[in-house]
């Protein structure tokens, strides 16, 4: 794939760029060793003092921030804006508290007797460069995710971005350096996914943090667990979103537009496939189709547009792919499922009813916004078909009952659930999934002390 910005929307190619040369991705790892010596050493003050301005720096840019991302891969403007805003929130969160999530601790005392000990202290060190592999589908955010908690911890950062969102991954480099970070503390690397496996390999890269397909994750923990290195790994997502009796329907059918189809559907955290109790399958299924037929799909750029066009033609067509299978099979299409004539690449928010195992929607996860409707006829089977999935990243649930949220917490396969409302990510919980999602945490003190060196520090007595 060419690394270049293309406007989903038009399909245009609106700039390219050419890969870094061996000569300068061998600079960059360069730098980036030495660069960690030195910031290894600095304060959290110091450190928080330059997150706080890159933060200040990217309120300022929001808007032509927005625009950029937008135009490199279709999110509606309004939503790019608030990725933005998000971001620097998140910088914010780190800044105020990574000294006190990263604070020596002391062991019990018991303990420290017992080994024999004057003192025991557990101290977190920082690894060292760690390669960030990241997705163009938040291609702000899922970076920050990243890098906010690895430079306070004292990391630097190697970004290696998808190739059609170059001007956003610059824009990263470029707010860094702005802001006061020396040089090699973040870094661009514009080179292709092909370039992925050398740098993992080489010594100076410590760690590597991905968020993608399920190919690229088993492709990176491959070669991570030859050279015997540590990794995060967020994957894939096809999301249960439970609804019983005992719920607000209006609202749960309401908020489940919005779960669905949030950065035009294309978001591993989007509810996907959508549970619904019998005894209220037909007021939901009835309410949320209406929901996903009145969106308004669009220019992106326009302030009222509330789906743009899919990312790339490719995931187009895969989305193509998995809805005219389920067709095939018999699935009902209760909105959409037919590709709009013009230009770009849009798809319209469609439904599915009648989905079965055998058909691939049914296991494989749908880029973009297509929703998936099943009738369970009680809670037993409701946790059923919510499991009945190879990935476990978030779920919700909408009920007035305590012991069904109970049911549901200790029995869902998933990294998190959100109970009367849609999953969403936040810088102070933890952020994860289990099952071919991935594995390791993001965000809370969780997430930045994945990259940490968890250091036991005995005196004698």
């Amino acid at each position: 794939m060419p690394i270049a910005t293309v406007n989903p929307a038009s399909g245009e190619t609106l700039r390219t760029y050419e890969a870094m040369d061996e000569e300068e991705l061998e600079r960059r790892l360069q730098l980036a060793e030495a660069t960690f010596r030195t910031y290894r050493t600095t304060t959290y003050a110091e450190r928080a003092r330059l997150l706080h301005r890159a933060a200040d720096l990217l309120d300022e840019d929001r808007a032509d921030i927005g625009r950029v991302m937008t135009t490199e891969m279709g999110k509606p403007v309004k939503q790019a804006r608030a990725e933005a805003a998000k971001c620097a929130k998140a910088m914010r969160w780190y800044a105020e508290h990574a000294a006190e999530l990263l604070a020596d601790e002391e062991p019990a005392v018991a303990d420290v007797k017992d080994s024999g000990a004057a003192r025991v202290l557990v101290r977190y060190r920082p690894l060292g460069p760690v390669l960030a592999v990241m997705p163009w589908n938040f291609p702000l955010w899922q970076v920050v995710r990243f890098a906010a908690p690895a430079l306070m911890a004292g990391n630097v950062g190697l970004l290696k971005h998808a190739s059609n969102v170059p001007q956003t991954a610059l824009y990263l480099e470029d707010l860094f350096h702005r802001a006061g970070f020396a040089e090699g503390c973040f870094q661009t690397l514009l080179v292709g996914s092909g370039a992925v496996d050398d740098i993992l390999r080489d010594e100076r890269v410590r760690a590597a943090t991905l968020t993608g397909s399920e190919p690229a994750g088993r492709a990176v923990a491959s070669t991570a667990g030859e050279m015997v290195k540590k990794t995060v790994l967020e994957l894939g997502g096809s999301d249960p979103y439970v609804v019983m009796p005992s719920a607000d329907v209006d609202r749960a059918a309401q908020l489940a537009v919005t779960a669905r189809v949030q950065n035009n559907g294309q978001s591993c955290i989007a509810a996907k496939r959508f549970i619904v109790h019998t005894d209220v399958y037909d007021d939901f299924a009835a309410r949320f189709v209406a929901g996903m037929a009145a969106l308004k799909v669009g220019d992106p750029l326009q302030e009222d547009t509330e789906v743009g066009p899919l990312a790339s033609e490719q995931g187009r067509a895969d989305l193509e792919e998995l809805v005219d299978d389920a067709r095939r099979a018999g699935a009902d299409v209760l909105c959409g499922g037919e590709r709009p004539d013009g230009p770009g690449w849009y798809y319209p928010p469609t439904v599915l009813a009648g989905v079965t195992r055998e058909m691939r929607i049914h296991r494989e996860e749908a880029f973009g916004p297509v929703a998936t409707l099943y009738r369970a006829g009680d809670l037993d089977e409701a946790v059923l078909i919510a499991n009945d999935s190879p990935f476990g990243l978030s779920s919700n649930v909408w009920t007035r009952e305590e012991a069904e949220v109970d049911r549901f917490v200790r029995d869902l396969e998933a990294g998190g659930v959100f109970v009367n409302g849609m999953t969403a990510s936040h810088p102070g919980f933890p952020f994860g999934g289990v099952k071919r999602s991935g594995y390791g945490r993001e965000l809370s003190g969780h997430g930045i002390r994945e990259f940490c060196n968890i250091t036991t520090v005995w005196h004698g007595v």
